[in-house]
């Protein structure tokens, strides 16, 4: 992708400080509320280990230069370290995109590891001066906290409180190398009964994605209240159910182009789209590209 960094505008309104405490974090929530992609910068200045976290669409943020850039979706992140006093970071954020970015000074994340022997970050490339860039596999566990954190709205001082608290356990979760990101087990689950409901209510949906029960109809059919099976099913899989379901078929139709056996109106019927528009602008949306042109990339 080519960052012209002359469209790069200043941070709005939209963007929104979660947490800020000098010298530990700082903790920005960057949102596109508009109907446009929407192109923005910020400046650094001063050395920061730099977190980022797509919350919900592909978001490219780029520093300095177009060629020193990462690429997210919800299912992975980026970790990022220049030594240079002054950094502009550039986003490019979809209609309704949201980043989520952790910006932490370096003696200060230093000094949280450093007890530890250094064993969960390699400090040689820090103390060296070389720049960073990684990117990491999203676990389930930190997309519910990452959901936790934009969505709990507390007054004062208790947001200050629950939000550092946050960041921390946000921390531990993404630096726990021994964490299985592909297992669906969830630590913070009540108890393993509700876990194969939630479990349960996710293969009915993928299993009638055509013709999906209501959620009423779900929570019967599994055995819980509708309260705690839309609040199980977040924390659990990081999404609302039926945002969930439409994820689900949008990817599962992106394997069926792949196979190319069936054509886009079949594959829409297959998935549950009455009108064949409806899909092509659903996944255009989910994938910033059409059924069609998928194909002719294949």
């Amino acid at each position: 992708m080519n960052f012209d960094t002359s469209k790069f505008k200043n941070i709005d309104k939209s963007t929104i400080l979660l947490f800020r405490e000098k010298g530990t974090f700082t903790l920005v929530n960057y949102r596109n509320d508009s109907d446009e992609v929407r192109f923005q910068q910020f400046e650094l200045e001063d050395n920061y280990i730099q977190i980022y976290f797509s919350l919900n669409k592909k978001i490219s943020v780029a520093f300095n230069m177009e060629h020193c850039a990462i690429h997210l979706t919800p299912e992975d992140s980026g970790l990022v370290y220049f030594k240079e006093e002054d950094t502009k970071v550039l986003t490019t954020l979809p209609p309704e995109g949201e980043l989520l970015g952790l910006l932490i000074p370096v003696p200060y994340f230093h000094s949280l590891f450093a007890h530890e022997g250094d064993s969960f970050f390699n400090f040689d490339s820090i103390k060296g001066g070389r720049p960073i860039i990684e990117e990491k596999v999203v676990s389930n566990s930190l997309k519910m906290v990452l959901n936790q954190i934009v969505d709990k709205k507390l007054h004062g001082a208790l947001q200050n409180i629950y939000m550092k608290g946050k960041i921390y356990e946000l921390l531990s979760l993404y630096f726990n190398i021994s964490e299985e990101t592909e297992s669906d087990h969830c630590p913070f689950m009540a108890n393993e009964e509700t876990v194969a409901q939630i479990k349960k209510a996710k293969d009915i949906m993928i299993e009638n994605m055509a013709n999906p029960p209501s959620l009423e109809e779900l929570s019967k059919q599994v055995g819980i209240n509708i309260k705690k099976l839309k609040m199980g099913f977040k924390e659990f899989y990081g999404t609302p159910v039926f945002t969930f379901l439409l994820n689900y078929k949008l990817d599962y139709s992106k394997k069926l182009l792949e196979e190319n056996k069936l054509n886009v109106s079949e594959i829409a019927t297959q998935i549950g789209y009455s009108n064949s528009s409806h899909f092509i602008a659903a996944f255009k949306k989910r994938f910033e590209i059409t059924p069609k042109q998928f194909t002719k990339q294949e």
